[in-house]
């Protein structure tokens, strides 16, 4: 049997939840001892325990690439939007490929670096947290972006965009830091979504409604 691993931002909210379901537990029982009540609160917590343990696993992955031009999935998810379009963040408005994954709570909520290289820019942006799959939560909602340029010489941004659910980004890239491939980008936490913006002339391997896996399916192919 696997051990589960949780993910480090996860230990906080576990141990203030727990604390917090173990008082709760206490109160019921120094009320109701022996009472179905107690019964029942028992189980609530132990569901509600059991699902956040699961929301801040912590699977092992390696990607096993050695083509350095490959773009893995950042995170779980399903694709919801591949479609050219003109970013002004990083880009002064120049054409690229959006590659967009969404995550449900049920998704593993670490990210991934999708590609080695070096780390150009960096930013959070505080913002709405109106649904993730909306196309305007983009640049609308809480987000944060992290632009990587590849050893020889391409660019590739990664914005992490939080959803309804999710109120806290955490991305551990900073400027002029040199990501790996198998290294966690930052977590989200709740329901949220990654998007990827890609040179134009980059080959996608995916099609929308497919579902990805963090660190595995490979997304495209830089034309280096």
């Amino acid at each position: 049997m696997k051990k589960i691993r949780i993910h480090r931002e996860g230990f906080n909210i576990l141990l203030i939840l727990l604390i917090i379901l173990i008082i709760y537990n206490v109160i019921i029982y120094c009320q109701y001892p022996q009472n179905i009540f107690f019964f029942v609160g028992l189980a609530f917590s132990v569901i509600i325990f059991s699902f956040f343990i699961y929301f801040f696993r912590n699977p092992e992955r390696e990607a096993d690439v050695e083509d350095e031009s490959l773009i893995v999935a950042p995170a779980d998810g399903h694709v919801v939007v591949i479609e050219p379009t003109e970013e002004h963040e990083c880009f002064n408005g120049e054409k690229r490929i959006q590659v967009s994954i969404f995550m449900t709570v049920f998704n593993v909520h670490a990210n991934w670096y999708p590609i080695a290289g070096i780390i150009k820019y960096c930013k959070h942006y505080n913002g709405r947290h109106m649904a993730a799959y909306l196309p305007k939560s983009s640049h609308e909602n809480e987000r944060s972006s992290v632009l990587i340029e590849t050893p020889k010489g391409s660019k590739v941004l990664v914005r992490q965009i939080a959803g309804a659910l999710a109120r806290r980004i955490v991305t551990y890239a900073h400027t002029d830091y040199k990501c790996h491939r198998n290294e966690h980008l930052g977590f989200i936490k709740f329901g949220s979504r990654v998007d990827l913006f890609l040179p134009a002339d980059a080959e996608i391997f995916v099609e929308i409604g497919e579902r990805t896996k963090g660190n595995q399916t490979i997304i495209a192919r830089l034309k280096e």
